[in-house]
Order: structure tokens, then C-alpha cells, then sequence
């Protein structure tokens, strides 16, 4: 089972201390090494991940940062990450995983849902909010994740009061949940057993919300 070489973490701890073109250029055996251990990883990763999950597609991020719109002009990620999505449009939701020295984490859930899979969810959240309150309550997600995280508008969403019970809800614009692991626990021959294992954990989740983002607000099937 494949692991994140210790040398990994060592060239990020680098990199991030060294972000310029200049140094870059002077280690691209390093980084090669890098990029090496990061596919074959991620190539072990998703065939984990397709023994208990559909995946659709994987994708390991690049190293070179787009920086047209960025105040932070250094040109190079100080992490490495990839994503896993499941297959569409049945299953729902996708997985994330950031290796960045003392900043590991992955991530299951729901970035930017498109506008009409976010009206969805509030539409069911505003219908019937005990159902996802249940799905997000599961023992193994408890077990695994901190509570539910992203991003959400500052008072309430159009068509809906401020001062509806589940407002808190209401207002996020994406929904995942994360888990953190020491550096220690991401060079662990285990940490890929780990990483599959949390992530089946969100599974009551994703369940859910499969089940919501293929039916419209009367229950008929979408697809």
C-alpha cells in the first residue's frame, strides 16, 4: 500500500521557505520525487476508494499557483493535494486530501454546489431540516470529522427569513467536514488505510444528500 515518503513533507517544509523560481529550479530532482510519490499515492488511493465508492475521476493538483488574481505572488503550492469525485449523477459529493507540513487534512463534502443543487439542498433543508440534522449526526462521522464546515452568506439566502429555526443551515454555500492528522500520521505506513477508512465514514452524508440532489422538492426522481 503506498505511503508519503518522509522527503515529501521535507520539500514542502523547503519549498515553503524557499518560494521562488530560482531555488525551485535548482531542485527539480526533489520535486520529481515529489510528483512521483504524490501520483502513485493518489493511483492507490483510488483504487481503495473503488473497492467501498464509485469514483468518476481523481486529479492531483499542480504545484504551480495561479497567482493573475492572488495578493500572495510566490509561485509554487507549499502542500500537495488531490480529489476524488464520485460518479455522477447518481452519487453525489467528493473527497480531498492536503498534505502540507503540520497542516494535513482531508475533506468529504460539497465545494460551491452548482445553483440549482444549492437550491435544492435549502429546499430540503427548509422541508424537512431533521433529516440532514440526522445524516450529519451519524456515530462515524462524529467519530471521524469536526462538525460541519464552509462557507455561508452573512444573514439569510434570498427567499428565506433570518429568522428561520434552522437559519444556520440555510446560510452555508458549500458543506464539508474535515479531519487533521499530525505529520507523524501522514508518513504512518497506515495513513492510506486511514484515509480510506474516514472516508467511509462519511458515507450517511453523502447517502443523504445522493438521495436529495435526484429528486425535485416533490420526490420525483431527477434522472
Amino acid at each position: 500500500m503506498a505511503i508519503i515518503h518522509p522527503e515529501t513533507l521535507r520539500f514542502l517544509s523547503d519549498l515553503e521557505q524557499n518560494n521562488d523560481r530560482q531555488w525551485f529550479a535548482e531542485h527539480k530532482t526533489e520535486y520529481a520525487a515529489w510528483l512521483s510519490n504524490g501520483k502513485t499515492f493518489l493511483e492507490s488511493l483510488t483504487e481503495e476508494m473503488n473497492k467501498i465508492d464509485q469514483i468518476e475521476k481523481s486529479k492531483l493538483f499542480r504545484i504551480y499557483k495561479d497567482v493573475r488574481f492572488s495578493k500572495d505572488k510566490t509561485p509554487y503550492n507549499k502542500h500537495m493535494s488531490m480529489s476524488l469525485n464520485r460518479e455522477k449523477p447518481y452519487l453525489r459529493g467528493g473527497y480531498y486530501l492536503r498534505i502540507e507540513r503540520g497542516e494535513s487534512l482531508i475533506a468529504c463534502g460539497f465545494w460551491n454546489p452548482s445553483p440549482s443543487d444549492l437550491a435544492l439542498i435549502r429546499g430540503n433543508i427548509d422541508l424537512d431540516a431533521k433529516a440532514m440534522h440526522k445524516a450529519m449526526s451519524a456515530a462515524s462521522i462524529k467519530k471521524h470529522f469536526n462538525p460541519l464546515e464552509g462557507d455561508a452568506v452573512k444573514t439569510a439566502p434570498k427567499g428565506y427569513s433570518k429568522d428561520h429555526s434552522d437559519i444556520d443551515l440555510l446560510r452555508h454555500k458549500s458543506f464539508f467536514f474535515t479531519r487533521h492528522f499530525t505529520d507523524k500520521e501522514v508518513v504512518d505506513k497506515n495513513f492510506l488505510k486511514e484515509v480510506v477508512k474516514s472516508y467511509k465514514a462519511i458515507r450517511p452524508f453523502f447517502n443523504y444528500m445522493s438521495d436529495i440532489l435526484g429528486h425535485n422538492l416533490n420526490g420525483e426522481p431527477l434522472y
